[in-house]
C-alpha cells in the first residue's frame, strides 16, 4: 500500500529531472520528464515509503545516513537539486498550504533556547573533537560563510577577505571595545584586534570553541588584548563600542529574537555600531528542516529579513546597511566537502561511517538549501544615531577611490 501510495503521489509532480526508484522488494520505476538533474535511487528499506510519506525530510535524512538508501555514485546533489526543483513553487490543494503554515509558525515559536537548552544545543554540534574541523576548516578555521570577492580565491582567501569586510563595516578605530557574540574558534576576534588595535571579548556557550580560542590567543600573542569567556550573550552587562555577531543568530530562536537585538542594543552607547551576519531566508518565514534540527543544529531558525527587522525597529536601532550575499555560501560548503573527502581516512580514524554519511549529507543538503533552496545571507549593519556611518559604502573601498 505504501509503495503504491509514494508511487502516485510522484507520479502527480514530477516536473523536471528523471528520478530512477528501485523499491525494496526490487521494483523499479521512473518518475519526471527526463532531463538533467538525473538521480538513481535504491531503497532497501520496505517501511520505507510509508516513514517518506510522514516526514519526508527526516527520513531522506536518517535512510541516507542508516545505508537504508543509497545513490548511485553515492550523488547526494543531484537527489536534492532533483527533488528541491520539483517542489519548488508546487501548488497545493486548498486547504494543505495554509494548514502547512499554521504548522510551520506553531514549530517556530515552539522554539523556547533557554540558556539551558541553548548551551546543550550548542554542545551537540559544536563540542565534538575540534581535530574533526581542523580537517575541513582551513587554516583560519572559520565555521561561517567566506566571502569570495573574486572568482579565483582560495577558501583561506575569502575568509580573510569576510574578516576584512566586517571590520570594515565596523568603523573601528585602535583603542575600541569589542564584543564578539558566538566567537567560534576566535578568528574573528583575533584578527579585528591585530588589524585594527581594539580590545575584544569573545563570548560562546561552547568549551571545546573556548580551549581552542584561548589557546590561539596566547599563541598569536593577543591574549592580553583578547578575552574569551563562556557565557550566554543575555548574561553580559559591560558596555562596547561595537559588537558583532557571526553566525549566531540562527542559534537564537524566533522567541528570543526581540531579546537579542534588544540585547545588543543595550550594549552599546548612542555611537555604537552593531554587524549582525546570519543564515536568513528570502521565502516567506518557515523552519529548517527536521533531519537539521534532530542531528546537526537543534534549535535552530533562519529568520526572515522581515522576522528580524520586525524587532529591530522596536529596539531603537537604525538598520545602516542590508547586504544580502547569493552564491558565498554554496561554494564555501563545496570547499568544506572537499577537504572533508580528501581526509576521509584520518575522519574514520574518529567517526564511525553513519557519522561520516552524516556529516557528507549535511554538508551537501545545506549547500543545496543555499543553490536550490531559500537560504541566503544578512548581513545587518545597525546603529542607534543616523550620521554614525557615512551615507555611501565608499568608505569600505577605499583602494577604488584613491
Amino acid at each position: 500500500m505504501w509503495n503504491q501510495a509514494l508511487t502516485a503521489l510522484l507520479d502527480l509532480g514530477m516536473r523536471t529531472g528523471r528520478l530512477r526508484l528501485t523499491f525494496a522488494d526490487g521494483t523499479r520505476r521512473e518518475f519526471g520528464p527526463g532531463g538533467p538533474p538525473e538521480t538513481e535511487v535504491t531503497l532497501h528499506d520496505p517501511d520505507w515509503p510509508r516513514k517518506f510519506l510522514l516526514n519526508p525530510d527526516l527520513a531522506m535524512g536518517e535512510a541516507y545516513m542508516d545505508g537504508r538508501l543509497t545513490l548511485r555514485d553515492d550523488d547526494v546533489r543531484s537527489l536534492l537539486t532533483f527533488a528541491l526543483r520539483n517542489v519548488r513553487g508546487r501548488r497545493l490543494p486548498a486547504p494543505l498550504p495554509q494548514l502547512g503554515a499554521l504548522w510551520s509558525r506553531a514549530k517556530s515559536w515552539a522554539i523556547w533556547n533557554h540558556m539551558g537548552v541553548a548551551r546543550r544545543n550548542v554542545a551537540h554540534h559544536y563540542d565534538i573533537s575540534p581535530d574533526l574541523y581542523d580537517l575541513f576548516l582551513g587554516e583560519t578555521k572559520q565555521y561561517t560563510c567566506a566571502y569570495f570577492r573574486r572568482p579565483d580565491m582560495t577558501l583561506d582567501e575569502a575568509q580573510a577577505a569576510k574578516m576584512a569586510h566586517i571590520g570594515g563595516k565596523l568603523l573601528l578605530r585602535p583603542g575600541m571595545r569589542v564584543l564578539d557574540i558566538g566567537c567560534g574558534f576566535g578568528t574573528l576576534a583575533l584578527a579585528l584586534a591585530r588589524d585594527h588595535g581594539v580590545e575584544v571579548t569573545g563570548i560562546t556557550l561552547s568549551e571545546v570553541q573556548l580551549s581552542k580560542a584561548e589557546a590561539r590567543a596566547r599563541e598569536a600573542g593577543l591574549a592580553g588584548q583578547v578575552t574569551f569567556r563562556l557565557q550566554d550573550y543575555r548574561d553580559v552587562t559591560e558596555t562596547y563600542d561595537r559588537v558583532v555577531s557571526v553566525g549566531m543568530m540562527e542559534h537564537v530562536g524566533l522567541p528570543h529574537l526581540r531579546t537579542y537585538f534588544q540585547k545588543v542594543a543595550d550594549l552599546m552607547p548612542q555611537e555604537g555600531v552593531a554587524l549582525i551576519h546570519y543564515i536568513g531566508r528570502w521565502s516567506t518565514p518557515g523552519t529548517i528542516s527536521p533531519w537539521f534540527d534532530k542531528y546537526i543544529f537543534p534549535g535552530a531558525y533562519c529568520p526572515t529579513i522581515s522576522e528580524a527587522m520586525r524587532v529591530v525597529e522596536k529596539t531603537g536601532m537604525i538598520l545602516s546597511d542590508l547586504e544580502v550575499w547569493r552564491g558565498h555560501y554554496e561554494r564555501t560548503l563545496q570547499e568544506w566537502l572537499k577537504r572533508f573527502d580528501a581526509n576521509i581516512d584520518r575522519v574514520r580514524q574518529m567517526h564511525d561511517d553513519r557519522f561520516i554519511r552524516m556529516w557528507r549529507y549535511y554538508l551537501q543538503s545545506a549547500e543545496m538549501g543555499f543553490a536550490e533552496g531559500y537560504m541566503v545571507i544578512h548581513q545587518l549593519q545597525l546603529t542607534k544615531a543616523r550620521g554614525t556611518v557615512p551615507m555611501t559604502r565608499d568608505y569600505l573601498y577605499p583602494a577604488r577611490n584613491s
